[in-house]
């Protein structure tokens, strides 16, 4: 039989262990703070034990990496989950899962995300990245909002309200320096469902959580 399903296999965990290394390293320097410049291709690769070439070959940019780290806590903060929100059948519902969902995803490395919202506003690389993402969540809540007729208001205009409830820059807020920013998804619903001019029936009785909330 010839070996080389084996030495495929091999070579792809390898080049999985150094994507790993890449990714932790980003992180880690991220967390640290200090001067922007000092987040470059460079440093990570450095701090990774890696070559610089080998940052480029796997994420093709720095950009490249830095949606790589999105990634990177999204899997960890279960974005995946965000897709519930729009089988809900109700707008309460719905608003209760996808903040939810926000805000594990916004508490899954709090210190990189606050580090990357700030670098955002002093380098290009970090704000192309940032602001795509932020487009997506637009979007995302105007096709959330978009299946229900419940709330006053245009669809465009409530949009921007839970665009703006469900920003990192909300839940870290709302939870303190050293809160739990998951924790604070009830309290970013209840600001939405005011905003929304929704009746809080629903959210208001002390009802079973649903599965985004236990998660």
């Amino acid at each position: 039989m010839s070996p080389r399903p084996y030495q495929m296999g091999k070579r792809q965990e390898r080049v999985d262990e150094v994507r790993r290394r890449v990714l932790d390293a980003a992180r880690a320097l991220l967390r640290e703070g200090g001067s922007y410049t000092l987040f470059t291709v460079d440093a990570v690769a450095k701090r990774a034990d890696v070559a610089r070439a080998t940052v480029y070959y796997q994420f093709g940019s720095k950009t490249g990496l830095l949606e790589a780290v999105c990634d990177d806590i999204a899997d960890v903060g279960a974005m995946s989950g965000l897709a519930g929100a729009f089988t809900q059948p109700d707008l309460e519902r719905a608003l209760r899962e996808f903040i939810a969902v926000f805000g594990r995803f916004w508490a899954a490395d709090r210190q990189v995300m606050r580090r990357l919202r700030a670098l955002a506003a002093l380098d290009p690389d970090v704000e192309t990245v940032i602001a795509a993402r932020d487009t997506r969540r637009l979007q995302a809540v105007t096709a959330l909002l978009g299946r229900f007729d419940g709330a006053d208001g245009s669809v465009e205009t409530n949009a921007r309200l839970l665009y703006t409830l469900t920003s990192f820059e909300t839940y870290d807020t709302l939870a303190g320096p050293d809160g739990d920013v998951a924790g604070t998804a009830p309290l970013v619903r209840n600001l939405a469902v005011a905003a929304l001019g929704l009746a809080t029936s629903a959210l208001d009785q002390d009802e079973p959580a649903d599965a985004a909330d236990r998660a």
